[in-house]
């Protein structure tokens, strides 16, 4: 074994001993699914680092002004929120962007970039879509997310100052560096991911809407191409992310019943 790998090896024992005594110490249980997960940073402090960067996106950001899609958009986003019987302070935004995303800050800020609603295709593929964004709020990924990185910034910090003034430093750092994006942030932010999805779904199906529209769009995500291998990246594979739903939909409509049925339509303007 080369000195380099000794010289990991020896601090992996103090790496571990940090990550588990911090990790014991902050973990909260996930209400809606029971995951155990690091406590996020208090709701205070994350709302309104969620507002003040919300205000700044709606400031440089163009909006859409066409009055049928904010409808669609508002009719669907109420209808899932209220679904989740959690009492944020919602506000949906629709940008007006070629860009196939959407995203949810940290205390009900969520916003819909009107690229992604083509593959979203109808009402009930934008409940999945705003359902997996509320989840998001719901689970406080993003205050979750913040103390992974400041646990994941202790540890790179306290190696560094074990290894003092080694020729090796560089190597080391760089090589825990590589581990911890790919070992612990990236699988924890498909973790996430795959929990918003299925928070999401529980919520369209309290809300009335098809859950089979939310397998369907994942596939008409998949279809788009482009992704990255999923280790490599933060968010599962879509055609994974089909599969684990469709794998969830008749225990989620046994779970979660409901007497209001929404039909499914084409979005248009």
């Amino acid at each position: 074994m080369s000195s380099f790998c000794r010289s990991i090896q020896s601090l992996l024992p103090l790496v571990a001993v940090f990550c588990g005594v911090w990790a014991f110490a902050s973990c909260v249980t996930t209400e809606e699914t029971n995951r155990r997960r690091l406590a996020p940073l208090p709701d205070s402090y994350m709302n309104q680092l969620g507002l003040s960067a919300y205000a700044e996106l709606k400031a440089n950001e163009p909006i859409e002004r066409n009055q049928q899609l904010n409808l669609i958009m508002r009719t669907v986003a109420k209808r899932v929120a209220d679904a989740s019987g959690k009492n944020f302070d919602w506000e949906f935004t629709l940008f007006n962007s070629k860009e196939v995303n959407a995203f949810c800050l940290p205390g009900g800020k969520v916003g819909v970039y009107t690229g992604i609603l083509p593959v979203a295709h109808t009402n009930a593929g934008l409940a999945a879509i705003l359902g997996h964004e509320i989840g998001h709020a719901v689970a406080r990924h993003s205050g979750e997310r913040m103390s992974q990185e400041i646990l994941v910034s202790g540890v790179l910090v306290s190696v560094q100052k074990l290894l003092g003034d080694s020729q090796k430093k560089p190597y080391v750092m760089a090589a825990l560096g590589l581990g911890a994006k790919f070992g612990v942030m990236l699988p924890y932010s498909r973790a996430q991911e795959s929990e918003a999805d299925l928070i999401g779904l529980k919520y369209m199906v309290r809300a009335g809407y098809d859950p089979n529209e939310a397998v369907t769009l994942w596939e008409r995500m998949a279809a788009l191409g482009g992704a990255p291998p999923e280790m490599l990246s933060s968010h599962p594979d879509p055609l994974r992310r089909a599969a684990t739903i469709k794998s969830e939909i008749s225990r989620m409509l046994e779970e979660n019943p409901t007497t209001s049925h929404v039909s499914t339509e084409v979005i248009s303007k």
